[in-house]
């Protein structure tokens, strides 16, 4: 059994700082996919020692930044999504295990958050874009893979508890949730999105929604303002997405929600399940 976590850290020196460790050391994760690194490697390997690091830095220091950390070392490992304008900005790593006599590929990403009508969300459309036709490619017959990270869109309305207030905002635009639609459609079949658009299904597994079934949540990020953690008021923008053949061999999904307010160490909480690896 391989346990995978995913988790936003909002900086990795803060979280280090805020009780990151503790959990890890009892999380029993063999691979840790993390987004919003803000720092460098040599941050990564002094603050997670004795795990292999793998990172891909933003070049805008303090920004972004994604990386696996993992207990055995990856065979291979590759940042190119689309092109330099997307691959600079440190939001995209592979990287292949050799499990057994499989192996499987773990993606940490890290979705621009967007804002509607700006650039912003122009970029992360052109992010939306080469994120399709990577994981077309990395769907194909019998693959393992999967990808990780802040996705920075909730899917469907049970993925925000507030989704009447956002269909206009950035997270939630039908746009956005339509490219879901169509990662999540089976493999070839024609789906009505979301958005008004057709498209072909690529075949891909949201594990999270697959294994809580049709319920509210579970939730992953909470705004600090207000009472939104106390309440509950979240979204659920952090996934494990799935080939097939890797979602039959998942167990154990959870969402390791902080006990209390105080006790967070990011406003994300980690994301994690168990494959038959």
């Amino acid at each position: 059994m391989t346990r995978i976590a995913s988790v936003n850290v909002n900086g990795i020196r803060a979280a280090a700082r805020k009780g990151m460790n503790a959990w890890l050391d009892a999380s029993g994760v063999d691979i840790l996919t993390i987004q919003e690194v803000r720092g460098t490697r040599e941050h990564l390997e002094s603050l997670l020692p004795g795990w292999r690091i793998l990172e891909h830095e933003s070049l805008q220091k303090g920004r972004a930044g994604v990386a696996i950390a993992s207990r055995e070392p990856a065979a291979a490992s590759r940042i190119a999504l689309g092109g330099e304008e997307l691959d600079s900005h440190g939001r995209w790593l592979e990287a292949d295990f050799a499990v057994g006599d499989r192996v499987v590929t773990v993606v940490s990403a890290y979705v621009y958050t967007g804002e509607v009508d700006t650039p912003k969300q122009d970029q992360k459309w052109a992010f939306l874009d080469a994120m399709s036709a990577r994981l077309e490619e990395l769907n194909g017959a019998g693959s393992l893979a999967l990808v990780t990270g802040d996705l920075n869109v909730g899917h469907r309305e049970l993925d925000i508890k507030n989704w009447r207030g956002n269909r206009k905002k950035a997270g939630f635009l039908p746009r956005e949730r339509a490219y879901f639609d169509r990662w999540l459609a089976p493999a070839g079949e024609a789906v009505a999105c979301v958005d008004g658009s057709t498209g072909a299904g690529l075949g891909w597994i949201d594990v999270g929604r697959a294994h809580a079934g049709e319920v509210d949540g579970p939730y992953t990020w909470w705004s600090n303002r207000g009472q939104a953690f106390d309440n509950d008021t979240g979204w659920r923008i952090d996934y494990h997405l799935a080939t097939p053949a890797l979602a039959a061999l998942a167990s154990g999904y959870r969402v390791d929600r902080y006990p209390s307010y105080d006790a967070r160490w990011s406003d994300h909480a980690p994301v994690i399940a168990d494959y038959a690896l």
